[in-house]
């Protein structure tokens, strides 16, 4: 009983202890992971994903989509540095998997793959990429990655917390960076990430209002059961709603970088 309470109470510390405000959004974080802990940790994560996609040959050969996939991603990423200055300093990397999932991400650090199931299925344009890759993105200049491995730290709690908050035990917190990519993201995180990705992909002169369509293929798709993408990714029913409210904010950018 009293081990317990020690975790509970050294979880509770790290806790409080462990809430910043994020520099771009303002929102109080709960952040028991640096960031330099967790872009290294998603490195090791990342590295080991591809590795072990590539040894199923499901990394895609498709030179045309791989280098129209990189073209608007590194428009992205343009506007992301503008956006979170440190993003600048990334090593970001993007890879097309070859598999029918409906699903993309973006790790702290900007490690980032996009599926060719979810590019195929919903038939998208260059303009709704850049939705689903500007939402991404925004997630991990936001935080949201480092977010999501914080609060799995803090439900093993214990020696594995401490080790991590004291910055002993890197090791534990690969397995970590991937347990983050399936845990959902906040209700705020998701609200913060549509708004922020809107912005993003307007930034680099993609179409807003793809937004609608994208989310509205989203909503279809999802008809004989969640895709994977939707499964992490959880859509109010007023998303679309909020969506079009943005859309004549982001107009003028738009028009602007075009």
């Amino acid at each position: 009983m009293k081990t317990r309470l020690a975790i509970t109470a050294l979880v509770a510390a790290a806790s409080l202890a462990g809430c910043q405000e994020n520099p771009v959004s303002g929102r109080s974080q709960l952040t028991l992971v640096s960031e330099e802990q967790a872009q290294a940790s998603s490195a090791q994560a990342y590295t080991q994903t591809i590795s072990e996609a590539q040894k199923k040959g499901k990394i895609s050969t498709d030179a045309a989509l791989n280098a129209r996939v990189k073209r608007i991603t590194d428009r992205l990423i343009v506007q992301a540095g503008n956006m979170y200055a440190p993003s600048r300093d990334w090593k970001w990397s993007v890879a097309v998997i070859d598999e029918p999932s409906l699903n993309a991400w973006c790790m702290p650090g900007g490690k980032m793959a996009i599926y060719t199931g979810i590019i195929e299925k919903l038939k998208l344009s260059d303009d709704e990429i850049a939705q689903i890759m500007g939402h991404e993105i925004s997630h991990a200049i936001l935080g949201h990655g480092r977010e999501r491995m914080s609060r799995a730290i803090a439900m093993q709690g214990g020696m594995t917390l401490g080790s991590i908050v004291a910055g002993r035990d890197l090791s534990i917190l690969a397995p970590v960076a991937d347990i983050a990519l399936t845990l959902p993201n906040s209700r705020e995180g998701e609200s913060e990430a549509d708004r922020y990705g809107i912005e993003l992909a307007a930034r680099a002169g993609y179409d807003p209002r793809a937004a609608i369509r994208l989310w509205e293929k989203m909503s279809a798709a999802s008809g004989n059961g969640p895709p994977v993408f939707l499964s992490t990714h959880p859509a109010p029913t007023n998303r679309i709603q909020a969506l079009n409210a943005l859309v004549p904010q982001m107009m003028p950018l738009y028009e602007k970088a075009r």
